[in-house]
């Protein structure tokens, strides 16, 4: 679906909320994914930030994850922490369809655009660089999008 399938790990126990004490990161709110196909809501999730999918196009039945579960609100990205950059985040993204995860960057070129990077091996070199746009439209019940 997203990023050739897009990866990370499984959603934490954590609370999907901001907590006290840390301020908003430029890389929270909703992003549509690169295809168009998805809507992410980033955020902190206690020190870290996490983002789920909360939007998503499909025709018939919203779309499950291969463990059968739906893909509405599945916490994809997880355990985000700034690098010792402070410009990026480091953490894991998971593929829905595969259940495989895969080590992930993500930061902010522009308010309104968001680079994310997935990859393999912890290595950088080896992956796939995506280009979310910051998303300000509407999202239907069961997550569809218009």
């Amino acid at each position: 679906m997203f990023f050739g399938a897009i990866l990370a790990m499984l959603a934490p126990q954590t609370s999907y909320a901001q907590t006290r004490g840390n301020p908003p990161a430029p890389e929270e709110g909703l992003w549509l994914a690169q295809q168009h196909d998805g809507v992410f809501q980033i955020g902190h999730c206690g020190d870290t930030l996490c983002g789920k999918l909360i939007g998503m196009q499909y025709d018939k039945d919203a779309p499950k994850d291969v463990w059968g579960r739906p893909q509405c609100g599945l916490m994809m990205l997880t355990d985000f922490k700034r690098t010792d950059d402070d410009k990026h985040w480091h953490g894991h993204i998971l593929d829905p369809e595969t259940g495989r995860t895969y080590d992930s960057r993500i930061w902010t070129s522009s308010p309104d655009i968001l680079k994310l990077r997935g990859f393999i091996l912890g290595i950088p070199l080896l992956g796939e660089t995506q280009t979310w746009t910051r998303y300000h439209g509407t999202i239907g019940p069961n997550c569809k999008l218009p």
